[in-house]
């Protein structure tokens, strides 16, 4: 079997030998653990959150930033492709590891993304695609703007069953410019994420690619998540290509698009605060990429449905 945790670990080390380079900052923390700020305190940039993307990946998928013409309203985008999309997507990349403080006093909240929920495995998303790993070195990201608490550092340790000294804790808030990154490179996630929901056989989806603008950073939190959820909600565009029947895979793609949603319309930080701020009221369909394409290679026919709203991402993006 795969390991998310030993491919993502040479991604780990050139964070930390080359951290002038990246702009991010590495120190020690709880217990040795090592905690990168790649936006806390640190400026961090645009290759940071690349690389960052990547270790969410597992090392099992490839992060490009490019200049294209997919919109010729903001060419700046990011283009992601793994030939192991449920591991890299489900079993490393997705934000699905909650943690919550218990020290008196604190406010820590985090989802953890990254190679070390494949060892914690405290979500049943590892049965549906029946993946574990082992390691003893392990990494975790958290979209974050603060550093995490000791009994957080303990419980990961714990969790995972790996020593805080072969513990990684990557830091990278929303408003950063890695945070925004590693967002909006959730494009391919998000898509296996909906095909996992709309209970498609993730047996039968073999590789995948994804592509989705960059919007630019925000200091302030609502308007940063807003933008790096629209990029993929309203000009995100994902690729699959499965192994199943044609009427299988038309199905999955005209269900999977952002449009398909009853909140889909108007920018994201629009419908959070209408929700008052609760996610769980949000229609789950919504977070989607805008356009998907869907390659049967058992019959070689390929479906499309949705498409790029670039009215609606210039009005979050400020443009």
């Amino acid at each position: 079997m795969i390991s998310v945790n030993n491919k993502s670990q040479e991604l780990v080390k050139d964070l930390i030998n080359n951290q002038d380079y990246y702009r991010i900052n590495v120190e020690k923390g709880h217990n040795g653990c090592t905690i990168i700020d790649a936006g806390v305190n640190a400026f961090g940039n645009m290759e940071a959150g690349r690389v960052i993307s990547e270790i969410c990946l597992g090392g099992l998928g490839r992060v490009h930033i490019l200049n294209t013409l997919q919109n010729s309203e903001w060419p700046l985008t990011v283009h992601v492709n793994t030939n192991d999309p449920v591991i890299a997507c489900l079993g490393s990349q997705y934000a699905g590891w909650s943690l919550s403080s218990k020290e008196e006093g604190s406010k820590f909240n985090a989802l953890g993304s990254g190679p070390a929920r494949s060892l914690a495995l405290k979500e049943p998303l590892f049965k549906d695609i029946n993946y574990s790993d082992k390691s003893d070195k392990t990494c975790i990201v958290m979209e974050v703007d603060s550093f995490p608490p000791n009994d957080i550092v303990e419980k990961i340790a714990t969790d995972t069953k790996v020593d805080p000294k072969n513990l990684t804790i990557i830091l990278t808030p929303t408003s950063s410019i890695a945070g925004n990154i590693q967002v909006v490179s959730r494009v391919l996630e998000v898509a296996l994420h909906k095909a996992h929901e709309l209970k498609f056989s993730m047996s039968e989806i073999i590789e995948g690619f994804g592509s989705s603008p960059i919007p630019p950073t925000s200091p302030d939190f609502l308007t940063a998540m807003g933008r790096t959820n629209d990029a993929i909600i309203f000009a995100g565009i994902t690729q699959l290509l499965v192994n199943t029947t044609d009427e299988k895979a038309e199905e999955l793609c005209k269900k999977m698009p952002s449009s398909t949603s009853s909140d889909y319309g108007k920018p994201f930080a629009n419908i959070f605060k209408d929700y008052d701020y609760d996610f769980f009221k949000i229609d789950a369909n919504l977070f989607s990429p805008s356009k998907v394409i869907i390659s049967n290679m058992k019959t070689g026919n390929t479906f499309i449905a949705g498409k790029i709203d670039n009215e609606l991402m210039k009005k979050s993006f400020g443009l």
